[in-house]
């Protein structure tokens, strides 16, 4: 895995939760684990990894993702075994 990939996951995984993660860092990171991505209606995004399929929402105007999708993309990589 790149330095930069291994970045996003240290701060995806940093307590207190960080409000500076970039959906596009967070893309990429789960791109290099094997994910299809694909683009939805508005802003969703359908990420498939894992055998699961979820739909995330890209965030807009800001580049940055909220603390509660942060959390949410942090558990699912935690429940399947992938930690920093």
């Amino acid at each position: 895995m790149k330095r930069k990939h291994t970045k996003t996951l240290e701060l995806l995984f940093a307590h207190p939760t960080s409000a500076n993660v970039k959906w596009k860092d967070v893309e990429a990171l789960l791109k290099e684990l094997g994910a299809q991505v694909a683009e939805r209606e508005g802003s969703r995004v359908v990420v498939k990894l894992f055998g699961q399929i979820r739909v995330c929402h890209r965030p807009h105007p800001s580049p940055s993702m909220d603390k509660g999708a942060v959390v949410d993309i942090r558990n699912w990589l935690a429940e399947n075994g992938v930690k920093p």
